[in-house]
């Protein structure tokens, strides 16, 4: 296939995963802005008025650059998660698997539709959350690279889950029991600073903290940690998730019976 051939074909699949998205918005884009709706009522207006301030910054405009991150992350992961595995469990998946594609179009074809959503999903929120306060934009381009990074690393996850997958319970085991404790202890709601020494340690573990902490950066201008890390971070996860979904789709792993 020559390189338009191979483009048309990228983008036949990444319109499908967004048309399903769009096709289907009361369960992907809608849930996202009621959830984080409720998280701006509860911990910006009542909980955010006792609190006041964290790092000088209004604390409702603190949680709401974390609330986007979330969002973003668990919506690029189940995105693709869902719709590969559906894939999967459909057998249509095999369609594209005798076609002559090769195997990164499929990865980064899946992986575009997640970060669509992801995208869609964040800048929904984020309306949302400018019905309650207002937020400035200090470095757009670090709102972008971190955005777009975070969800495109979160999709190629979300690949992986679908791929591994041998029913429809197991595309819910990550998002529960890894994705919902790593995100609530990314620093979403709170400054590390103020965590005991012991508990500041173990955030800095948790690699989901460098992406709310840089996106954070990007609207307020503060932080708790290296930026630079968080970069690393984005870039060697990003690299090791697509090459280890690109190696599974050319063995065939999880895609044979």
């Amino acid at each position: 296939m020559n390189g338009r051939k191979l483009y048309i074909a990228w983008l036949t699949l990444t319109r499908k995963e967004v048309l399903r998205v769009l096709r289907i918005w009361t369960q992907t884009l809608l849930p996202p802005a009621i959830t984080m709706g409720i998280y701006f009522v509860v911990f910006g207006n009542f909980l955010g008025g006792r609190i006041q301030a964290i790092n000088e910054v209004p604390y409702i405009q603190f949680i709401l650059p974390g609330l986007v991150m979330m969002s973003s992350i668990t919506n690029s992961f189940s995105n693709v998660a869902s719709s590969f595995f559906s894939a999967k469990f459909q057998r249509n998946i095999e369609e594209l698997l005798i076609s002559p594609l090769p195997s990164w179009v499929l990865v980064t074809g899946y992986a575009a539709g997640g970060v669509i959503r992801g995208i869609l999903c964040g800048t929904i929120v984020a309306i949302v959350g400018l019905c309650f306060t207002s937020v400035p934009l200090r470095h757009p381009l670090w709102i972008l690279i971190y955005l777009v990074g975070s969800s495109s690393l979160f999709a190629l996850g979300g690949l992986l889950n679908g791929l591994l997958a041998r029913k429809f319970d197991d595309i819910s085991i990550i998002p529960t029991f890894v994705l919902t404790p790593l995100t609530y202890f990314a620093g979403v709601f709170y400054s590390i600073q103020l965590l005991p020494p012991v508990w500041r340690t173990i955030s800095q573990l948790n690699p989901i903290f460098y992406m709310v902490d840089g996106f954070r950066y990007g609207f307020l201008g503060v932080h708790d940690a290296n930026l630079a890390i968080g970069l690393a971070i984005i870039g060697v996860a990003n690299l090791a998730f697509y090459l280890l979904c690109l190696n599974l789709i050319q063995r065939g792993v999880g895609l044979r019976s």
